[in-house]
């Protein structure tokens, strides 16, 4: 374990301009280089200028690089945050519907009161005391009507509580989901295995905390990754990127699908392609296959493709 006392001081603004010009960086407005660092912090461009060091000990920039060259990675990484925030927004709505349209159809409007459909008992408890928790919290008018007109149970029905629940909350439940059937009818909504979909929405859940906390989705590797499909659907199969599971890629591929069977004929996968051109970026450093342009997810009617 290391031993070393930390006892860099901090830095005034104009004291990081100098470091970064010290270094090699070419700063053309300093002005706005000021505005910049003063409301995004250096620590937090550090990852975005690395691809342009030319050693990193000691930190020393290839010529001619030039501030708004790492600033317009960040600006690149926001913009996707966003773009994927409104992609697992559209699949979180998605999914809460179909899991609460089945279980209702098929087990019943309170079947998530029943222990007896979990894999677990301890799995259903512990998902019933947070959603309680969830409803507990929630402001919702529907939720007061139900509780001002009925007894019992004291919960809303199915339908009603997947309006107030996390993707989080939604990812317990359908991984501690027991009947296969049910399971499998929620799946075959947009063509996936039940397990396939079962760490999927665990990966997006990851992913979404990811971007609510404005971490940095270019250029990063996942811990909490997703099973790929092997077999079917072959289209989205062959699309995967077998070597690049830790990148945003296969996350992207996923989300293009889902939103073709959610919404076919959406802009989503050209506003993607687009802010990838705009800002000129290299989509290998998110783990894009050299041919990723060929392959079927990516071509123009694939997404809505059932």
């Amino acid at each position: 374990m290391s031993t070393v006392r930390f006892d860099k001081p901090a830095k005034t603004i104009d004291e990081q301009l100098a470091l970064l010009r010290e270094r090699g960086m070419v700063i053309d407005d300093a002005d706005s280089a000021r505005r910049d660092l003063a409301h995004l912090n250096y620590y937090r461009l550090t990852a975005y200028w690395l691809p342009f060091e030319s050693s990193h000990a000691p930190h020393a920039f290839k010529q001619g690089t030039r501030f708004e060259d790492a600033l317009n990675l960040y600006l690149f990484d926001r913009n996707l945050r966003l773009l994927v925030l409104d992609a697992i927004a559209r699949t979180e709505i998605s999914l809460r519907t179909q899991w609460a349209y089945q279980l209702a159809h098929r087990h019943g409007p309170h079947a998530y009161l029943d222990r007896d459909l979990a894999h677990r008992v301890d799995w259903w408890q512990h998902n019933l005391e947070h959603l309680r928790e969830e409803v507990d919290r929630s402001d919702e008018i529907f939720v007061k009507h139900y509780r001002d007109k009925y007894d019992k149970p004291d919960l809303p029905p199915v339908w009603a509580v997947c309006e107030v629940m996390s993707l989080g909350t939604l990812s317990r439940w359908y991984t501690s989901l027991k009947p296969k059937k049910t399971r499998s009818a929620i799946a075959s909504t947009y063509g996936l295995d039940e397990r396939v979909l079962q760490a999927f929405i665990r990966h997006l859940t990851y992913i979404r905390n990811v971007c609510a906390h404005h971490g940095r989705l270019w250029n990063r590797e996942f811990t909490v990754t997703m099973q790929l499909p092997r077999s079917k659907p072959p289209g989205l199969v062959a699309s995967f990127h077998d070597g690049g599971n830790r990148r945003i890629y296969n996350t992207l591929v996923m989300l293009v699908w889902m939103l073709g069977r959610i919404h076919p004929g959406n802009s989503w996968k050209t506003r993607l392609l687009d802010l990838i051109r705009r800002h000129g970026i290299d989509p290998v450093d998110m783990g894009f296959p050299d041919d990723y342009a060929a392959r079927a997810i990516w071509q123009p009617a694939q997404a809505a493709v059932p």
